[in-house]
Order: C-alpha cells, then sequence, then structure tokens
C-alpha cells in the first residue's frame, strides 16, 4: 500500500512543478475540456503557489462565460483498483461568481462514469485564500481510468497547488453521490 501511496503522490505532486518552463500555455500534459473550454484560458502562475515555485490556473476569459471550463489530466487506475482513493489538493479562488472545485472521475472500460465528484454540494464561491480540498472515491475492480481537474462555472478564476492521490480505508467515507 505504501508503494501505491509514493506512486500517486509523486505523479500527483511532479504535475505542476513539471510544468514550470510551460509559458501562458496549458501546462504540459494537461488538457483544457468541459462543455465551453474556448470562453476559460488554462495556464500555470509563477507568481502564486501554495507551496513550491507556480500553481494552476484557470480563469474565464469571455465577458459573459458559457457552461464551464476544466483543466484535466487522466490516468490508469491499476494501482487503485479495489481501493477508496483520496485526492486532496488546494484550491484559491479569486471573484467566482458561479462555482468552481477539484473534480475526480472514476471510469470503467466503455468510459462510462463509475464514481464522480465535482465537489458541486460544497462548491468553491467568490474570494477565498488557499484551503484545502479532499474528494474519496470507490475504484471498482472493473476501473480503467482515473480523471481529476480543476473547473470552473461562470466569471472568475482559481487555483490549484499540491494534489495528492492516496489509499484510504473503508472507514473513510466517500464524497461522490452513491452509484445508481
Amino acid at each position: 500500500m505504501k508503494n501505491t501511496n509514493l506512486k500517486a503522490i509523486l505523479i500527483a505532486s511532479t504535475v505542476l512543478a513539471a510544468n514550470l518552463a510551460t509559458n501562458g500555455a496549458t501546462p504540459k500534459g494537461w488538457f483544457a475540456a468541459g462543455s465551453h473550454p474556448k470562453d476559460y484560458k488554462m495556464s500555470v502562475d509563477r507568481a502564486v503557489a501554495h507551496s513550491g515555485k507556480a500553481s494552476a490556473l484557470l480563469k474565464s476569459i469571455a465577458s459573459e462565460p458559457g457552461g464551464f471550463g476544466t483543466l484535466m489530466q487522466t490516468f490508469k487506475a491499476d494501482a487503485f483498483r479495489g481501493k477508496r482513493v483520496r485526492m486532496s489538493g488546494y484550491a484559491r479562488a479569486q471573484e467566482v461568481k458561479t462555482w468552481a472545485g477539484l473534480w475526480m472521475r472514476v471510469d470503467g472500460q466503455r468510459g462510462e462514469a463509475l464514481a464522480f465528484d465535482n465537489m458541486q454540494d460544497r462548491a468553491i464561491k467568490g474570494t477565498s485564500d488557499w484551503q484545502k480540498y479532499e474528494i474519496v472515491l470507490d475504484v471498482p475492480e472493473s476501473a480503467q481510468e482515473i480523471a481529476f481537474g480543476l473547473l470552473l462555472t461562470g466569471a472568475g478564476q482559481v487555483w490549484m497547488d499540491d494534489l495528492a492521490f492516496e489509499v484510504m480505508g473503508k472507514d473513510v467515507p466517500t464524497t461522490g453521490p452513491k452509484p445508481s
């Protein structure tokens, strides 16, 4: 279990650090998605960080942004199948009008969502300094990929830093809706 935790933490903690050379573009290894990704800019911010030298920044660039934008990444679920996983990270917000949140989704063989939480029920709104957020989901044996990231709906900007993935005991409650 310790090797799994270490591997996941290394993946998550090096994601932003490895992309410091990026200049105003979507961080290397990440991609822009969502219902209206062109209404949002995703970049590395060297001026604002929770720790280290940079964070990821997602901000609206349209005068009236539609839908949502997300900065995201995926990885194979192999190391986490049959386990309960916590993704934790820090976020900071400035003038978020609608809502923002960290998110994690566990996908099956046909791309179907097996587990999902986007923090909509405990959304980031307004302006706030760095706060730690957590998402806990079960990763079924049939899981193929884990997708995760930061989303923003509407005007504002939000930063993300210091992501980590850990295997948790079944005594830690999940945060996503119960599967139907």
